[in-house]
């Protein structure tokens, strides 16, 4: 029996494909600017590294300040979603002295899992050299990403949603999230309170030493990975691998589900020693696709936290029946409203140090 979803992800493939095919042939009579390469945050064991980048029209985007205006977000905002890629680019990716070409696809996308002939050191990120081998006229690009190798002395990693778990971004309300999206900035957008410290304790652990690492999985654009990353930064909120998504009509619908699942998947299988916690909102599908995880990798997953920003007794009602499921498996799903219940969970089970608590407690009630 034919799966009609999959005839139509092809059949949205296809019209996504045609389409930006005729608005770059359009842009290119009008517009010239520059190609450049953007690297992006990813990870890697001692013999392999996920690199993950992208090539396209430098739009002179502006980093994010507290004293822009809306109009100027507004502006800097459209010139990254309106970004034109240079399809199907050719890189040469550079990493512990050792080089690799890369081939982009039709949107400019890189990514690419090297196997290395020398292993790279645990527990440090490793910078990856990118360079546009030149073609079609384009001047020469340079940049860089890194890749992380999680230390051999974490006693867990973590894998956090970022809308509405870290950064407020009111995706149960479509106007609401999209004046937040296109008025807004990394250095005016707001974490949730408390999250900033809650997450460098996680990194800590009971260890003293920031050996725990953290994996961003979003259904976010790639368009925004500089609003996200200047963020972290800005919050001084740990910095660790940054996973989006591409936004086209075929990947829509493929579902939010499909791609987050797709990428816990793989980081789970990339450290198959390592246990991790789970952190999401109740707003979208996080708690069945972290059930749906927990699943599948028995006893890889310690708990799952599940930021309340639903406000709904059937939604609530839904998730609590997981948690009661996942009792069976030893893994323990808390849904609360507020960062320092989930902190105190995490502290009663010896993943983050008790003395944490106070500073995360200032934290959220500011």
């Amino acid at each position: 029996m034919t799966d009609w979803r999959s005839e139509l992800r092809d059949l949205g493939r296809d019209l996504s494909s045609q389409a930006r095919r005729v608005v770059r042939a359009v842009d290119r009579t009008v517009d010239r600017d520059p190609y450049h390469i953007v690297g992006y945050r990813a990870y890697a064991t001692h013999w392999r590294a996920l690199v993950l980048g992208r090539v396209m029209q430098d739009e002179g985007i502006v980093r994010g300040d507290a004293s822009h205006s809306g109009w100027q977000n507004l502006l800097n905002t459209v010139r990254s979603l309106e970004s034109d890629p240079l399809a199907h680019a050719r890189v040469r990716a550079g990493i512990g002295g050792e080089t690799h070409d890369i081939v982009g696809d039709d949107e400019g996308f890189l990514r690419e899992w090297l196997k290395l002939e020398r292993p790279l050191a645990e527990g440090q990120w490793h910078t990856v050299d990118l360079e546009l081998v030149v073609a079609n006229g384009s001047a020469p690009a340079k940049a860089t990403s890194q890749v992380l190798v999680p230390s051999p002395h974490a006693a867990f990693g973590v894998i956090s949603d970022i809308d509405d778990t870290v950064l407020q971004s009111e995706v149960t309300s479509f106007l609401r999230a999209a004046r937040l999206v296109l008025l807004e900035n990394a250095r005016t957008r707001l974490p949730f309170p408390g999250v900033a410290a809650f997450y460098r304790a996680l990194e800590m652990g009971r260890g003293g030493a920031p050996h725990n690492p953290i994996f961003y999985v979003s259904s976010s654009p790639w368009n925004l990975y500089h609003v996200v990353s200047d963020f972290l930064e800005a919050q001084r909120i740990p910095a660790g691998p940054l996973l989006l998504r591409d936004w086209d009509l075929a990947t829509s619908m493929a579902g939010h589900g499909g791609h987050k699942t797709a990428i816990i998947r793989e980081i789970l299988e990339a450290y198959p020693w390592m246990r991790f916690i789970l952190i999401g909102d109740s707003g979208q599908e996080d708690p069945e696709i972290y059930a749906q995880v927990v699943r599948e990798y028995p006893g890889r997953i310690a708990a799952v936290y599940i930021r309340d920003v639903s406000k709904s007794l059937e939604r609530t009602s839904a998730i609590t029946a997981l948690g009661t499921a996942l009792d069976a498996t030893g893994c323990s799903l808390l849904l609360a409203g507020d960062t320092l219940s989930i902190a105190r969970h995490a502290a009663a089970h010896g993943w983050i140090d008790d003395a944490c608590l106070t500073e995360i407690g200032a934290e959220a009630v500011g």
